[in-house]
């Protein structure tokens, strides 16, 4: 089944689930919180469905995370052949480390700055976006679960202070994120000088047996690696990116200040 005939699937089963409890659309609305024009929208397939749509869909038609079920399925066979090997190595870590020279690391972005993001291929179409938009907030769903991982980002300031209107929910975010004691945010600097992480962006998750899987991509695709050699290099460049960014106390206070500046005022 093609990832577009599995998402058409999930729409034909909430339709059917739903009459067969004789439940109209607006009275299912009501029950969800969602107004009967989206639960329209999404059995017609004019708007995606989401993971909190499916999970409320699941609790108001007791089908037993049935459509969790068949959503999270859907959005990872909807992802490039190369990225499955990286989400399920970030969907089993203990630990996940990040680094992006320019971006939020996707684990931390907002819905708008996501969606923004993955606009920038101006190929995709916008149905394409909001799918890609809730494969991506789903894969946060670790962070929520009840052991998360360990998550260390090292972010660089410039990626921080982009004057962009969707700058201030993300930074508050961010901060947001930072309250919870397995996630670390590490801040480069403006002012530093040249550094390895330069290169580019990296991603590394850990198992629970130790073995390291990384994670690099560029503008068309990405790279998954697990050997020897990959590995070593990888956190090597990881522990020279780590090295010239600030403690978490001194990451957090600079985090504040940057939010500030985008309040309004």
């Amino acid at each position: 089944m093609g990832h577009e005939d599995a998402f058409a699937f999930i729409r034909d089963q909430l339709r059917r689930q739903r009459a067969l409890r004789g439940m109209p659309q607006e009275e299912f609305g009501k029950r969800t919180n969602y107004s009967a024009s989206t639960v329209s929208a999404v059995e017609t397939g004019t708007r995606p469905v989401d993971m909190p749509y499916a999970t409320r869909a699941d609790e108001i038609l007791e089908t037993g995370g049935l459509f969790v079920s068949l959503l999270t399925a859907a959005q990872r066979d909807s992802e490039p052949t190369w990225f499955k090997r990286w989400l399920d190595a970030e969907r089993t870590a203990t630990q996940l480390r990040y680094y992006h020279p320019t971006l939020i690391p996707g684990l931390l972005q907002t819905e708008n700055y996501a969606r923004a993001v993955l606009r920038f291929d101006a190929t995709r179409t916008e149905e394409e976006v909001e799918k890609l938009v809730a494969s991506r907030l789903a894969r946060q769903e670790i962070l929520t679960r009840d052991h998360p991982p360990l998550v260390i980002a090292v972010l660089d300031e410039a990626a921080l202070r982009r004057p962009d209107a969707i700058m201030a929910e993300q930074l508050a975010h961010l901060l947001r994120m930072a309250e919870r004691p397995y996630i670390q945010l590490h801040i480069i600097p403006a002012d530093t000088g040249l550094h390895v992480g330069l290169s580019g962006p990296l991603a590394l998750a850990r198992s629970a047996d130790g073995n390291w899987v990384g994670d690099l991509e560029n503008q068309l695709a990405g790279l998954v690696v697990d050997d020897e050699d990959s590995i070593a290099a990888l956190l090597a460049r990881w522990e020279g990116v780590r090295s010239v960014a600030l403690p978490q106390d001194q990451s957090l206070a600079l985090l504040k200040e940057v939010e500030s500046q985008h309040a309004p005022q």
